[in-house]
């Protein structure tokens, strides 16, 4: 049984011949690269390469469509020095606008959006730490600012139009083969994309209460868009979709969640569930508060679940909150695989992990980035005790 067949038999809640293991090794390898200190055995291995010789599955992921922005121009500089200008773009990023956002030299790459009703301005920062880590840059400044932006936005997203880009998952996925799982990405929930991508969690939380009108319009918006995107979905041939949504119970608390999240996940994964699919979300943060939310939620997955010493919720306590829930997609923090941590330590923590998998399936994955001061030796006897 391949890596492939053995996550969809453990999605379908039935015990694989052989436990899945698939994670994302990327930043650990990139990061090696770009500072020259990949391990002898290593040097000569691509990422697929290294997977394989690893025996780990990859995990990747990959957006099965994109936005064509009519009446908008975008204009990117970075460091002052233009690198995207084009009228009506077709962009799977928006609002975030990865697609375009460099990862290999430090500097600000700040983002003009421009349209009939007003411009919106984002800025991205990579510092000298992220390349050398191989980590991505991060949102300096978010597109609303001022309640004027709601408008703008608001124009962008009703006259943006959906584009399938179906193709290229099935061909990334015959190309890595069996060995992997590429993982269709959505959009984030609404009140996600205005918490993370449009607001900024400090602003989002003053904007629910001195702008609620404009807030609740614009979640609205991306409601009815992402409705509208998931029946498109119907023709789509996947077995597994993910929402890229990050929960951490702090920041979507559960009143937060209860309110805006839980009816939506319940509706978008009836319609997913239709269409013969199963429903993921990237849960990397901490969820001890939404345990019991999320096994109502409707999800079939819980992808990136980081328990302590990462989060404060321990392994166990997940497990048992989830017998029926959502299937866990990581359970290795990745604090476990750095020098802190002692081999007692490590092996005690795997032998609780291995005994609880003898209950009922899951996925295992590093969680929630490999980064390159993590112990690949450790890994690799994570693998052979797989």
């Amino acid at each position: 049984m391949s890596m492939y067949q053995a996550a969809l038999t453990a999605m379908n809640r039935k015990m694989p011949e052989r436990i899945p293991f698939i994670t994302r090794l990327e930043t650990w390898h990139k990061s090696h690269r770009r500072t020259h200190s990949l391990p002898q055995e290593y040097q000569q291995l691509t990422l697929e390469e290294l997977h394989t010789q690893l025996g780990i599955g990859q995990l990747k992921f990959m957006a099965p469509y994109a936005f064509h922005l009519r009446h908008v121009e975008v204009i990117a500089t970075r460091e002052h020095e233009k690198i995207f200008h084009q009228y009506e773009p077709v962009i799977e990023n928006f609002p975030g606008m990865w697609d375009f956002i460099a990862n290999d030299k430090p500097g600000i790459t700040h983002t003009e959006i421009i349209t009939p009703v007003g411009n919106l301005h984002l800025e991205h920062q990579l510092l000298e730490e992220n390349v050398l880590t191989g980590t991505e840059p991060y949102l300096k400044e978010h597109l609303i600012k001022e309640e004027v932006d709601y408008r703008t936005v608001e124009y962008i997203l009703q006259h943006a139009e959906f584009v399938p880009r179906f193709e290229q998952v099935y061909r990334e996925q015959e190309r890595l083969g069996n060995n992997a799982f590429v993982v269709p990405l959505l959009h984030r929930i609404p009140f996600q994309q205005v918490l993370l991508e449009y607001l900024g969690e400090t602003s989002c939380f003053f904007a629910l209460y001195d702008a609620t009108h404009q807030v609740e319009r614009l979640l609205n918006i991306l409601d009815e868009q992402l409705k509208e995107s998931l029946n498109q979905l119907s023709q789509f041939q996947s077995p597994y979709v993910e929402f890229p949504d990050n929960l951490h119970g702090m920041m979507t608390n559960p009143r937060l969640f209860r309110k805006y999240c839980l009816p939506a996940y319940q509706q978008y994964t009836s319609t997913l569930h239709t269409q013969g699919k199963k429903v993921g979300s990237h849960t990397d943060g901490d969820v001890q508060p939404l345990l019991g939310l999320l096994v109502e939620s409707g999800l079939d997955v819980c992808e990136s679940v980081s328990p302590a010493p990462l989060t404060p919720a321990t392994l166990e306590e997940i497990w048992n909150a989830w017998r029926g829930g959502p299937l866990i997609w990581g359970a290795i923090p990745t604090p476990i695989l750095e020098q802190r941590t002692t081999d007692d330590e490590f092996n005690t923590y795997l032998d609780r992990l291995f005994q609880l998998t003898q209950e009922g399936p899951v996925i295992l994955g590093l969680v929630d980035l490999f980064m390159r001061h993590n112990s690949i030796e450790r890994v690799k006897q994570i693998a052979g005790r797989v």
